[in-house]
């Protein structure tokens, strides 16, 4: 299969690989999640007065729906969990997951 890609793989001497370049964008995103950081938007978002779940929620750009469909509940009890201030910890491990995050990146 021949999907474009925005990978580049540089050859040593001995024409080995020896280098990968990829976007700048796709390395700061798979640097963020694996080290738990939280992006600038969301601290944006909650600075402005949303709470840490409804940031992610909208950085990432789903609708309540979408999370409550994943979760497996409706969207007014996602609506409700989501404006807390203080999930519980079984909540709030569930929501990262669904989001694709760690949950210590909801908790801030």
């Amino acid at each position: 299969m021949n999907a474009p890609t925005n990978i580049q793989i540089i050859n040593g001497p001995g024409g080995q690989p020896a280098f990968v370049v990829i976007p700048y964008a796709d390395y700061v995103a798979s640097q963020g999640k694996e080290r738990g950081l939280i992006p600038h938007d969301v601290i944006s978002r909650t600075v402005d007065g949303a709470t840490p779940v409804r940031a992610w929620r909208e950085h990432l750009g789903f609708t309540q729906a979408e999370i409550a469909t994943r979760l497996g509940i409706t969207q007014p009890a996602y609506a409700q969990q989501e404006s807390s201030e203080r999930l519980r910890k079984l909540s709030r491990d569930k929501i990262a997951a669904v989001l694709g995050i760690k949950s210590e990146q909801l908790d801030f």
